[in-house]
């Protein structure tokens, strides 16, 4: 058991390493998906014990190396790294069953790709260390480089290359900010960094501040916040469908490390506490609106999905830069629906293009799908949740953040902000739906180019039937409902999660007591 917090980043490295062994043509594609749905039902298994030991209260720490200093490699598991690692062990299982319909036998090393990204992203969930978090970033990156451009041309290509140089540049100024903070504090472990910031002289607090300020830069860069959300649209409608919902928690990552940072590392020192939350919670707006008026704008359905993502990270935003038990607790459950609504809606957008034939998932397109009812359904059900409307986890979410609003001049540009920015996506996904399933003919002002494209319904070729990729969309759904059902103790681990997070100082006491400064002999 004192081993555990290393097994959801070794599980995935060792599985990688063998699939490589398996990428042969003459074994096929069955050991390489034995070995991939293996490592995943471990890592399943190990993050259900460690959430389980985590919502006690207590933080596990284990030392890599078991150095005596506070230098060496330091993984923790608190409510919010067991949170994050079984919603990206769950969305991992709805991806991988959508991938195993087919699309992994065109993309090359699919399968060592996607076990280094889960690598990358438990890894980056359990670091105790900025260096490691930097670390396990670039290696969810790469892997998503490889899943990004295996078998991608035109578009795609386009799309990931830019995604790539996006990231590059990021990563850059990440190492950038984290030398500055280790000349400055002579540490990079977040428990120990907070108190050295609390005790740094008070001419070396601007630089420290400056620095912090390019950490966090990087990491909104990562969430999409706005003005650096351009590569988010483009790569996620250009990704194929498995790997674009893998991406939904990508965003997710950025904020996990501003909530982190600010709240661990920084949270505990008067001079630094919630120096950046009052810009975030302006750009978090901004970014809300662009992002619906995106939905209202997009042609195509992996579109309209992509700037859902981006406005679910900006609800975040504004849940977090609020900075108070309600709001962030609420946004930890938002955080979670929005990872699997999102997803499903990308894996859904995929079987509605291919149904469509050339027509695919645009909306200014007319071709009627074969079949219609499982499809429309699963729609609705996304369009809804996603939509924010109730029953469903969207609008438990959206209710849980706007009640838990603090009363003053802010209460009432949040609440109008987000309302507003929920009708307008309710608009552009009633559009879609109508488009997209009761629309089969022409109107009268349709263009020979826009109708270039257009099969009429008994031309439509008939695609074979994959009904994993289905199942795959339901269990994303049905994730969605049990939130509803489970509501209460869901709440109430995120809840405590919040209160565990504003309290650094019994954070930083746990954690420094598990990596001693020496150790005598």
């Amino acid at each position: 058991m004192s081993h555990l917090p290393l097994l959801p980043v070794l599980l995935p490295l060792f599985a990688a390493a063998l699939v490589l062994f398996f990428e042969h043509r003459r074994f096929g594609m069955l050991p390489q998906r034995l070995v991939a749905w293996t490592s995943l039902a471990a890592m399943l298994v190990a993050s259900a014990m460690l959430a389980k030991e985590a919502s006690s209260g207590r933080i596990p720490v284990y030392l890599v190396g078991d150095w005596p200093a506070r230098l060496g490699i330091a993984l923790m598991v608190d409510r919010l790294s067991a949170l994050m690692l079984m919603a990206g062990q769950l969305l991992a299982g709805a991806c991988l069953l959508h991938a195993c319909a087919g699309w992994d036998r065109r993309a090359p090393h699919f399968h060592a790709f996607f076990q280094f990204q889960l690598m990358g992203l438990n890894g980056a969930f359990l670091t105790g260390d900025m260096f490691n978090l930097f670390v396990f970033f670039e290696v969810l990156l790469i892997a998503s480089y490889g899943l990004m451009l295996s078998g991608g041309r035109g578009e795609r290509m386009r799309a990931g290359l830019h995604y790539v140089a996006f990231n590059v540049a990021a990563s850059t100024l990440f190492l950038i900010a984290l030398g500055l903070l280790y000349g400055l504090l002579g540490t990079l472990n977040m428990a120990e960094m907070a108190v050295r910031v609390a005790q740094a002289p008070a001419q070396d607090l601007a630089l420290v501040q400056a620095a912090a300020g390019l950490l966090l830069v990087v990491f909104c860069a990562k969430a999409a916040l706005l003005p650096m959300y351009f590569w988010l649209p483009q790569t996620y409608t250009h990704a194929p469908a498995a790997v674009a919902a893998l991406f939904a928690v990508m965003t997710k990552v950025g904020l996990y490390a501003v909530l982190r940072v600010s709240l661990l590392s920084f949270g505990a020192a008067g001079a630094l506490d919630g120096f950046a939350w009052p810009a975030l919670l302006v750009l978090g707006g901004a970014t809300l609106a662009l992002a619906a008026l995106g939905v209202l704008a997009s042609q195509r359905l992996r579109s309209l999905t992509a700037y859902l993502v981006l406005g679910s990270a900006a609800t975040l935003f504004i849940a977090f830069a609020l900075a108070t038990a309600g709001t962030i607790a609420a946004g930890l459950y938002y955080l979670v629906h929005s990872t699997f609504a999102g997803a499903a809606l990308f894996l859904l957008a995929d079987l509605i293009r291919r149904r469509r034939g050339n027509a695919g998932d645009r909306k200014d397109l007319i071709a009627a799908l074969p079949e219609q009812a499982v499809p429309g359904v699963l729609f609705l059900v996304a369009a809804v949740s996603l939509a924010g409307l109730p029953p469903l986890s969207g609008f438990i979410g959206k209710l849980l953040l706007l009640e838990a609003v603090p009363a003053g001049t802010r209460t009432a540009w949040v609440w109008a902000l987000v309302l507003g920015s929920s009708l307008l996506t309710l608009v552009g996904l009633a559009r879609a739906g109508t488009r997209l399933f009761w629309r089969t003919e022409p109107w009268p002002d349709a263009t020979p180019e826009r109708l270039a494209a257009y099969l009429p319904a008994d031309a439509l070729p008939t695609p074979s039937a994959r009904p994993l990729e289905t199942a795959a969309t339901l269990l994303l759904l049905g994730y969605g409902i049990a939130m509803v059902l489970g509501a209460a103790p869901l709440l109430s681990y995120t809840r405590a999660t919040a209160a565990q997070l504003l309290s650094p100082g019994d954070y930083v006491q746990q954690l420094r007591a598990a990596t001693p400064a020496s150790r005598t002999p």
